[in-house]
């Protein structure tokens, strides 16, 4: 067993939870920023196409906090 490993462990656990909190944090500025509610428009309404740019946004969030924890 690697003797680093429970630093690798808790490194991993830190940054998991540092994106985790960006993320988040990221989402309910987009979802202040934009004029309607998004939770309601996509649940309640069943607005499809808003829930499409949804994920694509956060799928590009998520990409943009990889790339910046990673390296």
């Amino acid at each position: 067993m690697d003797p680093n490993f429970a630093i690798h462990l808790f490194n991993a656990l830190v940054y998991s939870i540092l994106g985790l909190v960006i993320f988040v944090v990221g989402f309910v500025l987009i979802d202040w920023w934009t004029p309607y509610d998004l939770w309601k428009e996509i649940v309640e309404e069943q607005n499809t196409a808003l829930a499409i740019m949804v994920a694509g946004i956060s799928i590009g969030l998520c990409i943009i906090i990889a790339a910046s924890v990673h390296g």
